[in-house]
């Protein structure tokens, strides 16, 4: 392991203890709250006596309150992001997603491990080189912060009606709680959280253009153009200095996505080797999805079982469980399926489970790519077993 390395996993648990601390801070006051519903309850026919009702009913409270800060926070990035000068492109809680294609909002349906929300926006022009990136990023935990005292007045306007007063209680912890969470800058899980985003961005003019960079690539993606289709210039591979920031590192991670959805696997496998190799920023989640391409790369190409195994770790194996509805990772798994497994009724179920993600999938140039990689996977496969049986 490299000092960058060392250092990116002192601050991820550092990040994850200031985290455990914060929940149980906010759990603790919950638990309160919760014991105060049930001790008021019974005095409600209906909750007589039905102690798991009412700690069911709490528990119901305490999800709902979660689930509408999730939208406020995600909202906060939208109203930020806004005022800033970006434009709408997409809006995501779960994995439910509202996207603009063609001048229209449509639903679609993505999930992103380490996410539970998000909120993107098309970029304005830059101005001198610069674009506004800091309140777009403190947009959310920002929004979850501002609904705090109006929470806490609601809580005691409504003090005599248990439910509405504990309603009110919880949707100020929770909102507290992502506020903490996400404005403090804290490096830990998949993703880097908004704080840490906004700490990084306001380091280099580098970092907030690369910012502006992926946005700009997002929108050219939901107009419908892919990766090798965007200018050049865009795909610059950042030196190794500017790769120990998380943003600047993420041009990088395109560049490699730009060369595999040219099917240049000559040039990519080499690239990707050296990024996961390097100590450098980037992110658990790309880092993953790194992997996966490699893995791919490996399993159509030489098909080496040693370097197959190195690859498929059980780290690999829980996070493509996590994202096992995301196209990458459905095509990596149907190639391992195949030349791996040698197992063709799993591969077929894979393929049907890659077309039912891929018409809900937000972005059609992506199902595109992805499905160019798969009928390679399966003609190259035909070709080996056409060989052996010849």
């Amino acid at each position: 392991m490299g000092k960058t390395q060392r250092k990116n996993s002192k601050k991820n648990r550092f990040s994850s203890l200031i985290l455990i601390l914060i929940c149980a801070l906010i759990g603790f006051f919950c638990g309160i709250a919760i014991g105060k519903l049930s001790s008021a309850l019974p005095h409600s026919p209906f909750f007589e006596g039905q102690f798991l009702l009412r700690w069911a009913a709490a528990l119901v409270i305490i999800c709902i309150a979660l689930f509408l800060q999730t939208v406020i926070h995600e909202a906060g990035h939208l109203v930020a992001g806004l005022l800033s000068g970006y434009t709408f492109s997409s809006f995501r809680i779960g994995s439910f997603m509202w996207v603009k294609e063609q001048g229209k909002i449509k639903f679609r349906r993505l999930s992103v491990a380490g996410t539970g929300g998000q909120c993107l926006m098309n970029p304005p022009d830059l101005v001198d080189g610069k674009v506004p990136v800091v309140l777009y990023n403190l947009g959310g935990p920002l929004m979850n912060l501002a609904t705090v005292p109006v929470c806490v007045a609601l809580y005691f306007l409504f003090n005599d009606n248990f439910i509405l007063s504990l309603f009110f209680l919880m949707l100020y912890l929770t909102g507290f709680a992502l506020a903490l969470t996400n404005g403090i800058p804290l490096k830990c899980g998949l993703i880097n959280n908004d704080g840490y985003n906004a700490l990084e961005l306001s380091k280099s003019p580098e970092a907030s253009y690369s910012f502006w960079l992926q946005m700009k690539i997002n929108e050219q993606i939901s107009k419908g153009i892919r990766l090798k289709d965007m200018p050049q210039e865009w795909f610059v591979l950042p030196d190794d200095n500017h790769m120990k920031n998380s943003m600047i590192a993420s041009i990088a991670v395109f560049y490699a996505n730009r060369l595999l959805d040219n099917l240049a696997f000559e040039d990519v496998i080499p690239l990707i080797d050296r990024l996961l190799s390097s100590n450098s920023g980037i992110l658990p989640l790309h880092r993953y999805l790194l992997i996966c391409d490699r893995l791919y790369c490996e399993l159509i190409g030489e098909n080496d079982k040693a370097v197959i195994d190195r690859l498929y770790t059980k780290e690999l194996k829980k996070f493509m469980k996590q994202m096992h509805t995301f196209p990458s990772v459905i095509r990596t798994q149907y190639a391992y399926a195949l030349f791996y497994e040698h197992n063709a009724e799993k591969a077929a179920a894979l393929k049907k489970l890659f077309g039912k993600c891929g018409k809900k999938h937000p972005y059609a140039v992506e199902i595109e790519s992805e499905q160019e990689l798969l009928d390679i996977a399966a003609q190259k496969y035909g070709e080996l077993i056409k060989k052996h049986s010849g």
